[in-house]
């Protein structure tokens, strides 16, 4: 499995917006569908949490590798996807991250790292 993930997360759709927001939605799951199709990413969740008064509504969680993230990230699609989803939804954003084996390695480079 991936130890590379990108992790997208939202507040809610921007007010007036919520239909375009609810359409995109169906689109970028239909690309990230293909994208595992295709092998480029490994897999994806997405979430909807309950209404809980904070600023963090739902995410997508994927995993993959880093070199297929790398060109994933840095493609006109994505990059297109990303600037809708910014002008659709409030507080959207997205980070990479590790996990697995490769949190793993940091953790030890960081323990190493301290001060005895």
């Amino acid at each position: 499995m991936g130890t590379n993930v990108v992790f997208m997360g939202w507040n809610r759709p921007t007010p007036g917006r919520e239909r375009m927001a609810a359409a995109l939605f169906q689109e970028v799951m239909q690309y990230l569908g293909g994208l595992q199709q295709a092998g480029t990413i490994q897999s994806f969740d997405s979430v909807f949490l309950n209404p809980h008064g904070g600023d963090l509504n739902g995410f997508t969680f994927i995993r993959g590798d880093s070199g297929k993230f790398d060109a994933l990230l840095s493609s006109e699609t994505w990059e297109t996807y990303m600037t809708r989803a910014g002008l659709a939804l409030d507080g959207f954003g997205y980070l990479r991250g590790v996990t697995g084996e490769l949190l793993m390695k940091q953790m030890d480079g960081y323990m190493r790292a301290l001060p005895a």
